[in-house]
């Protein structure tokens, strides 16, 4: 639609982003999410990492990045001025 704003609330703007950490950001849960083991290896120095383990480093840490900024705009966003 030309001309027509439409304007999300906070809890909107960071819910999907949220579901994608909560789904794909955390997969496979068990025995614990990738993205956990993925960390845990980076934070011990990378040693032995591929290039597919970095973009699944990648992957899975999309959803968290794309939270992040979420919350950062709505954290910045200056108040919607009431329609005259």
């Amino acid at each position: 639609m030309v001309g027509t704003e439409h304007h999300q609330t906070a809890l909107q703007r960071v819910t999907l982003p949220l579901i994608a950490c909560l789904t794909l950001g955390l997969a496979p849960f068990v025995p614990e999410p990738h993205i956990v083991g993925k960390i845990r290896w980076l934070a011990g120095g990378a040693v032995g990492m591929g290039v597919t383990d970095w973009f699944d480093l990648c992957m899975h840490g999309a959803p968290f990045v794309w939270l992040l900024v979420s919350v950062v705009q709505v954290a910045l966003a200056r108040p919607a001025e009431p329609p005259a």
